[in-house]
């Protein structure tokens, strides 16, 4: 006995065992040449901020307590370290409207922190820790900052 099996088989899409083999195992395909890439934009540099004189002499009076140690109760320690008003003077050099612009905002942020009893810089200065009275300079450099002087 003869057993007759009909084959119909189903057409398929040429491009499968080429897409399945792609799959299997990829090899980039050459790409289309890119566009080319735009001209990088050359952006002009922020600003660089310029501190007033007041700021300056802040700044620079924190500075020299950094370097040279804070003080009580003296304006120049004997090992070098001074107060407030002995490093507002060393970064004044003089006794200028810096200074004396300088001096008045950092009472006025020592008044604002500690109480409107504090009549002057050192008397404040000689009755708190010296965290309290970095923080006061810190402050004052910023309102120096803010306030562009």
């Amino acid at each position: 006995m003869t057993t007759r099996t009909q084959t119909h088989f189903t057409p398929i899409d040429p491009d499968l065992y080429a897409k399945a083999f792609q799959l299997l195992d990829p090899t980039p395909e050459p790409a289309a040449p890119a566009a080319p890439a735009p001209a990088p934009v050359t952006l002009a540099p922020p600003p660089v901020h310029m501190a007033g004189p007041v700021e300056k002499t802040l700044t620079d009076a924190l500075a020299f307590l950094d370097t040279h140690g804070w003080a009580k109760h003296r304006l120049i320690h004997p090992e070098g370290a001074r107060c407030s008003i002995g490093a507002l003077r060393a970064a004044a050099g003089t006794r200028n409207a810096a200074y004396r612009d300088a001096g008045t905002l950092l009472l006025a942020e020592a008044r604002r922190q500690h109480g409107k009893q504090w009549e002057a810089i050192p008397a404040w200065n000689d009755s708190h820790t010296g965290a309290q009275v970095r923080g006061v300079w810190e402050a004052a450099i910023r309102r120096a900052h803010h306030l562009n002087i």
